[in-house]
């Protein structure tokens, strides 16, 4: 496959711990900025895509050991991780998945196996809905691609997290950052703060906080674009799909029945005791049914 537009920046964060993410650095050009991505390893490409408030660090125990045999592709969407942070964008689902799909076919990505979590699917399978020849797996952990206005707690989240006042908290105190992504996990004690540092040293300034609040609003304000996604999504459902679900999460735990539907050729996994952030939660736990997984529906 080919690689192009791969240019590798000496852009070292101080904050950035290399020994839990020891991943060359890469930067596709976008537009609006620079998108930071990691590229390990050789052979079908696995591509992670994330959700909000995360970048490609929550895959790093998955790419650490995914990439001895597959090649490992995770994005930061631009405004988070190692990417650019440009002022003035909308920052909505749309334009990350506009992003996403222009890094795609820019790396001529083929043969895909896509690994998507929270708005990770919305953005990945808006461009996936429209290039089904190119996907070959799917991998979901808490994500949707589809109408969820009829469910309770995800119209209260995106009220309470997505109102004005959380706005303010957001870009005063890194609230949703600070406290709402720590509040979705199952077991708290599963993010230490050594890593919660991670994810907090992105957003170090009011501006830049402010992507953390778009996404939780528009869960009901982009509703509508994300539904038109799922009412494409039928091009996919043959494929062969892995729904991870860590059952601890009250707005997406509900979901998973509308993904096994979507795609009758599933493997599901629960995890009883791990909330919204599955990756980080159940850790080392997701490499052998990943790996077991990808063995059994070989290219």
């Amino acid at each position: 496959m080919r690689r192009s537009n791969i240019i590798s920046i000496p852009q070292e964060p101080s904050w950035l711990d290399r020994k839990a993410y020891p991943f060359a650095s890469h930067w596709f050009s976008l537009p609006d900025g620079r998108m930071h991505y990691v590229d390990e390893g050789e052979g079908d490409v696995l591509l992670f895509v994330h959700g909000n408030p995360s970048w490609s660090f929550e895959f790093r125990r998955l790419i650490c050991s995914l990439s001895r045999n597959y090649r490992c592709i995770a994005v930061d969407h631009l405004g988070f991780g190692l990417s650019d942070k440009p002022p003035g964008v909308s920052y909505l689902p749309q334009f990350h998945a506009a992003n996403f799909a222009r890094f795609v076919d820019g790396l001529d990505l083929r043969d895909v196996t896509l690994i998507v979590h929270d708005w990770g699917g919305p953005i990945a399978l808006d461009w996936a809905v429209t290039h089904p020849d190119r996907i070959r797996r799917i991998i979901a952990l808490n994500s949707w691609f589809f109408d969820i206005s009829d469910l309770l707690m995800m119209r209260r989240f995106s009220t309470i997290v997505g109102s004005g006042v959380a706005r303010w908290l957001t870009r005063r105190f890194n609230f949703f950052t600070r406290l709402v992504f720590k509040g979705s996990f199952g077991d708290r004690s599963r993010l230490p703060r050594a890593t919660h540092d991670q994810f907090l040293a992105p957003f170090a300034t009011p501006s830049s906080r402010e992507p953390t609040w778009i996404f939780p609003r528009a869960i009901l304000g982009e509703n509508d674009w994300v539904s038109r996604i799922g009412a494409r999504a039928s091009v996919l459902a043959d494929l062969p799909a892995l729904l991870v679900w860590g059952m601890k999460d009250p707005g997406l735990a509900p979901v998973l029945p509308t993904w096994r539907k979507a795609f009758p050729r599933n493997r599901c996994i629960e995890f009883a005791d791990v909330g919204h952030n599955v990756a980080e939660e159940a850790g080392d736990r997701l490499i052998q049914p990943i790996q077991m997984f990808l063995e059994d529906h070989r290219l």
